[in-house]
């Protein structure tokens, strides 16, 4: 018997939490063009990441990512038919948020509306709260 050993050399599932639309919700717009990018990059199982980090001219900016699995401590939530993870950080920032997509030429593409911002600035990628 060799003690201390069990599930050595396979790696353990991530830890993560189950939340739901009141940390972040997706519009249809947003789900499928989501969905449409996971697809294209060939993992159609794959989750939206949306972290807040240090930057922009308000001070925090929004950072999305593409990735195959939730990490361990994500917060997962389903939404729009997209998995979306948020690290417990960022989560301080982005609950109560919606993401939705616009497909327009001029200022299209991803926007978040945010109740937590206090201010953002006039490209609406930076807030700061």
């Amino acid at each position: 018997m060799i003690a201390g050993k069990i599930g050595a050399g396979i790696a353990a599932p991530p830890s993560v939490r189950v939340g739901d639309e009141r940390l972040i919700k997706l519009t249809g717009a947003a789900g499928n063009k989501v969905s449409s990018l996971l697809t294209k990059q060939g993992r159609p199982q794959g989750v939206l990441r949306v972290a807040v980090v240090g930057g922009g001219c308000s001070g925090l900016q929004y950072k999305m990512d593409l990735q195959d699995a939730p990490q361990n401590r994500d917060i997962l939530v389903e939404s729009a038919g997209v998995r979306v993870v948020v690290d417990p950080k960022s989560a301080l920032y982005v609950t109560g948020s919606e993401l939705d997509f616009v497909d327009a030429l001029q200022e299209g593409g991803f926007k978040v509306t945010n109740p937590n911002a206090a201010t953002s600035c006039s490209c609406g990628e930076s807030f700061s709260a």
